[in-house]
């Protein structure tokens, strides 16, 4: 293993001289991660892959470093064909040694396009800087790649109960023989314990979204540090290429990476943002049991590379503690939370349930949104047109009742699965909000009651704003607005009891 801070090999101190590149560079910058050397040089970098065998990943020969740049340019040209240029050739020159040259390569290196570091994900959330506009962006982008992805084929092991188990333990066995200390190793002994009860209770599950087609060809490696905002969009970068095994995953593996990442930075809200614009677009809400298991497993292979970094360059160990403590507090049974909101079409419903999420900074909350869960029931597009009248077809009498049912049966699911529940409704009937605080009652959660007010003015023009932008699931009219007024059932003094503000 090469540590960071030991000499660096003859072809790497050469190669951070100007004059073996074949374009303009004025200085040369080393930056060194635990398995690769990037070589800064004026608007490009090149990534050359360290001569390692680890537990995970192979890049002992020159054949397996460049099988591994040409499937690392390959996988990122994906969604990032414009960072991602091409596999150069390092040789030998007169002068030394170059990039591109004639003769037998020396060495392999990915050639990328540089962008400003500053502008990592990583690095723009640890000023502040990251929005929850930003990560729609990503959560749009992220599905959409997520459904153009190959699919694992039938009879692989990939994503399969058995593999995800393997993997989980291996973690522990590497970070069991790396840390020594006795307070570390009882606390990652009941980690494991903890996991592999979790495996084991998830295994048909895990088996059942690989045989339906969740199982894809991923990102792998989705935390922040592989992600950089240019011209205001996230974008994705460095997936895991030398790995199969740990490629070809479900997709709430690759999503639990970012949302554990976006929780390790102390977003709590913006973690419960992200995952809900996820399943927002992708309506993958049955992923939910998965997604904190998948979050612990990433907490601890970002401590496992910690700790070889801990090793390799003399650390202090607090981010490999720092992770340790997230999966705990992921595995730590949560007070779970039933909030429905109450309103007419334009109160701001969808406006103040936004803000609850990006806010909260306790409970893990998923929400789902009526109008969308019923475009979906009906199987519409969320954003197409219906063409529904007024009181009919997915708006009429029984398409209401059929709505309510499904919401309460997914919120059942999701609460039952250790996530708080939010559903974005009308609840103009108090029969509908009893249903639901009955669910909560019988599943021992919180029940509150979120209802924005607005006045008349501000539900008509709102309404207008929103017809005109098409941007939304809702199809409320003017007319849909009268009709509620007609059938509003107030909130009684009981219910004005779990109003939240």
């Amino acid at each position: 293993m090469y540590r960071m801070d030991a000499d660096l090999p003859d072809l790497i101190a050469a190669l951070q001289s100007p004059l073996c590149y074949p374009h303009s560079v004025t200085q040369v910058t080393l930056v060194q991660t635990h398995i690769s050397w990037v070589l800064l040089a004026g608007d490009f970098a090149y990534k050359v892959k360290k001569p390692l065998k680890l537990a995970f990943l192979d890049f002992s020969t020159l054949a397996l470093r460049h099988a591994r740049c040409c499937d690392e340019l390959r996988l990122n040209q994906r969604f990032a064909p414009d960072i991602y240029l091409e596999v150069v050739a390092i040789t030998a020159g007169a002068d030394g040694p170059q990039f591109g040259g004639a003769g037998e390569p020396l060495e392999w290196a990915v050639k990328m396009r540089r962008f400003d570091e500053a502008a990592r994900l990583d690095r723009v959330c640890g000023r502040g800087e990251l929005l929850p506009a930003h990560l729609s962006g990503l959560a749009k982008t992220l599905v959409a790649f997520h459904q153009s992805a190959d699919v694992a084929p039938a009879g692989s092991p990939c994503g399969g109960a058995k593999l995800i188990a393997s993997q989980a333990q291996d973690n522990f066995t590497e970070l069991l023989r790396l840390c020594s200390r006795a307070e570390v190793q009882t606390r990652l002994l009941a980690l494991q314990r903890l996991t592999q009860t979790q495996a084991e209770q998830l295994a048909a599950q895990m088996q059942t979204r690989q045989q339906e087609g969740w199982v894809r060809e991923c990102h792998g490696d989705l935390h922040l540090a592989n992600l950089v905002l240019l011209n205001g969009q996230v974008r994705m970068f460095d997936c895991l290429e030398f790995s199969p095994e740990l490629r070809w995953i479900d997709v709430t593996s690759d999503i639990a990476f970012t949302y554990a990442d976006l929780l390790a930075h102390g977003r709590n809200g913006l973690a419960n943002w992200f995952v809900n614009e996820v399943w927002s677009h992708s309506g993958d809400y049955a992923a939910a049991p998965l997604l904190r298991f998948y979050a612990v497993y990433r907490c601890l292979v970002r401590a496992k590379v910690a700790t070889i970094r801990v090793h390799q360059a003399h650390g202090d160990g607090g981010e490999v503690l720092g992770n340790f403590t997230l999966a705990e507090r992921l595995v730590a049974p949560q007070r779970l939370q039933l909030t429905i909101t109450h309103g007419l079409a334009g109160s701001g419903k969808t406006w103040a349930s936004d803000k609850l999420l990006q806010n909260d900074t306790q409970a893990p909350t998923i929400r789902l949104r009526a109008d969308v869960q019923r475009k979906r029931l009906f199987g519409l597009d969320p954003l197409g047109h219906s063409g529904a009248g007024l009181g009919s077809g997915i708006y009429s009498p029984q398409a209401h009742s059929q709505t309510y049912t499904h919401l309460r049966r997914q919120a059942g699911q999701l609460l039952r699965a250790g996530w708080s529940v939010m559903v974005d409704a009308t609840f103009l009937m108090r029969a509908d909000r009893d249903m639901f605080r009955a669910l909560a009652a019988e599943l021992g959660a919180g029940f509150a009651i979120l209802a924005p007010q607005a006045t008349p003015e501000q539900l008509r023009e709102r309404i207008l704003a929103r017809q005109a932008g098409a941007q939304d699931a809702s199809e409320a009219t003017l007319a849909v607005l009268a009709q509620q007024l007609r059938v509003l059932e107030p909130l009684a003094d009981d219910e004005v009891d779990v109003l939240v503000l």
